[in-house]
Parts: structure tokens; sequence; C-alpha cells
């Protein structure tokens, strides 16, 4: 028993690091002093002083913030009334139209994304990025919205409609409160994913259009500078805060019971 406890501790310390030395790596370089990553030179912060000196990068990272608050906000609201759907009506059909964009591939919704777009005569831009990152935001929200409703006690609800409360009042003052939590960790979850994306943006952004996960895409086909390393770890660094926040609000969200 104790070899066999033994080799799952070793085998999960080996995956960890699998997953998280070259995260490690990719910080610990953002403050090497030396245009290349070849070898350690010393400890600096001028890479991080020319990242937020350079207009391009800024530029991008405002559009991935306009973005990502956008669909974070639309899909927040549309997965809310998907997850509440999903939990009130159990019809196949529904359940596959909210939940496939997620489990298809993103590149095929990306090519999908570029043609219906292309058929309606759509430009290209900041405004389509959006629509295509609400259209895969919106599963991600109903599913935690969902989870949160199968926690919650239904005969409040239900006592609200015995006192008179209308099906949206019993929503609003009792249903709402209860799954908000679940509500803002979706809302988090969507901000983190649509802020990070890069191949349904690469398809719907067109030319002229960048975002940060663009922006880094075309620096790295150059070279992998301290520069890229340290956009890359301040993007982990949002991403992580998000991460925590959102098994703050909704502890539930994380956890594998």
């Amino acid at each position: 028993m104790r070899k066999r406890s033994a080799g799952l501790w070793v085998a999960a310390a080996a995956g960890y690091a699998f997953l998280y030395v070259p995260l490690f790596i990719v910080i610990v370089y953002s403050f090497n002093n030396s245009r290349l990553n070849a070898e350690w030179v010393g400890f600096t912060l001028d890479w991080y002083d020319k990242l937020f000196h350079n207009q391009d990068m800024l530029a991008a990272a405002g559009n991935s913030l306009l973005i990502a608050l956008t669909a974070s906000a639309v899909s927040t609201v549309l997965g809310t009334m998907a997850g509440v759907a999903l939990y009130r009506y159990k019809a196949r059909l529904l359940q596959i139209l909210v939940l496939a964009p997620i489990a298809i591939p993103e590149i095929l919704m990306g090519v999908s994304l570029l043609i219906f777009f292309v058929m309606l005569n759509f430009t290209l831009g900041l405004i389509s990025v959006a629509l295509a990152h609400i259209t895969f935001c919106i599963g991600f929200v109903a599913i935690v919205v969902r989870a949160r409703l199968t926690g919650m006690d239904e005969t409040l609800t239900e006592a609200a409609r015995d006192c008179g409360a209308s099906p949206w009042n019993a929503f609003r003052y009792i249903t709402l409160p209860l799954i908000m939590p679940g509500v803002i960790a979706g809302a988090l979850m969507a901000f983190t994913l649509s802020i990070d994306d890069f191949v349904i943006t690469f398809f719907t952004a067109g030319a002229g259009t960048v975002t940060l996960p663009l922006q880094i895409y075309s620096m790295i086909k150059i070279a992998v500078t301290p520069e890229v390393n340290a956009v890359s770890s301040l993007l982990m660094l949002l991403t992580l805060a998000l991460i925590i926040i959102a098994s703050k609000v909704s502890p539930s969200l994380l956890r594998s019971d």
C-alpha cells in the first residue's frame, strides 16, 4: 500500500511539474537582463518598463480588455438565462444547443463563424470578435449557473409563489440572489476565457484588429524575447487572480464532488 501511495505521489508530482515548470521558467526569464533566453544573465525590470511603453502592446491589451468585458457581460446575462432553462427544462435539444459551442473544437468554431460572417457580409473587427466570444462563453456560464441551481432549495421559490409573488418577482428576489455567486463565477470565467483566446479570435478578427494573444503570437514568430515573457507573466497573473476570485465567490466551482 505504501509503495502504491509513493508511486501515486511521484506520478502526481511529475504531472504537476510538467504543467507548471514551463510557466515558472517564463516568469523567471521575464526578469532576464538579456535579449535572448538562451542563458540567465542577470536580474532586471527593463522588460516590464518597455512593455508598458509599447504602444502596439497597450493598444492590443485595450482591445482584449474591451472585448472581454463586453463578452463577459452579455454572455453572463444570456448564460444565466440558459442555465435556468437547462435546470427547469430537460429537453435534449436545448442542452445540445447551449453546450455544443463548448464541445466542438475551437478551430472548427472559428472557421464556421468566419464563414457565417462572410455570408452576412459582416465586416470583421472588434464587433465580430466580441460576438464570437459571446457565442462560446454562454455555455460556460450556463454550466456554472445550472450547477448552482442544482444545490438550491426549491421550497424557497415555491414559498414565494404561494405568497403571491409572480414568476419574475420570485426569480428576482429569491432565485437570483441565491445563485448570484454562480453568476459572478460564470462572469469571471467568461472574462478569463475571452481575454486569452487565440484560435477563434484569429479567424474572426480581420485585418487591422489586434488583440493581446494575436500580438504575442506576432512577436514570438520573430523571437521569444523577455518582453514576450513579461506580457505572458502578466496575463498568467491576471488569469490566476480571476480563478482565485471565482473560487472564493463560488467555492463549489473547483470542487470535484
